[in-house]
């Protein structure tokens, strides 16, 4: 089945998420059997359920003259991007700025594949990360995953 980018799916919409005061986080279409156009999106304040069913509505007719599929059917969702998403865009890193982060490697470093660390800076290439009063760079290269770290009350 033949589709448009997700890059060019993202900036068609941005101006009506942009209008509405929402960041897009993310574009995916999964083809497959049932193809799927799953659109992640986020505000300052967070995300709901009303948030996503209203961005559902104000995108699905442009959509449908866009037709990011040249005709043939999908499913469209919009959908939170979630606690546990990967963070990914220069802008995800700078969100998370000073928060507790999980962090899984490729290869173990000093023993670990697998830690939590203070995000306290980003560059395009490394993050710098805390645990206790010790920082350290890090190539993104060398991380598997980096995402928030949820903790339960």
């Amino acid at each position: 089945m033949k589709v448009k980018t997700e890059q060019e799916i993202f900036d068609f919409l941005k101006p009506i998420a942009d209008g509405m005061g929402i960041e897009i986080v993310e574009v995916e279409f999964k083809q497959g059997r049932e193809p799927t156009l799953t659109i992640y999106v986020d505000t300052e304040e967070g995300i709901d359920l009303n948030t996503c069913a209203d961005f559902h509505t104000a995108i699905d007719s442009p959509l449908d003259e866009f037709d990011p599929s040249f005709g043939a059917p999908y499913t469209l969702q919009v959908s939170s991007p979630g606690l546990d998403r990967p963070l990914k865009t220069a802008r995800d890193f700078e969100k998370r700025m000073g928060q507790k982060v999980e962090v899984k490697l490729y290869a173990p470093l000093q023993g670990k594949k697998f830690f939590e660390a203070v995000l306290v800076g980003y560059d395009g290439n490394c993050v710098t990360l805390a645990q206790g009063e010790e920082s350290f760079k890090l190539e993104l290269s060398k991380i598997a995953k980096i995402c928030l770290a949820i903790e339960f009350d």
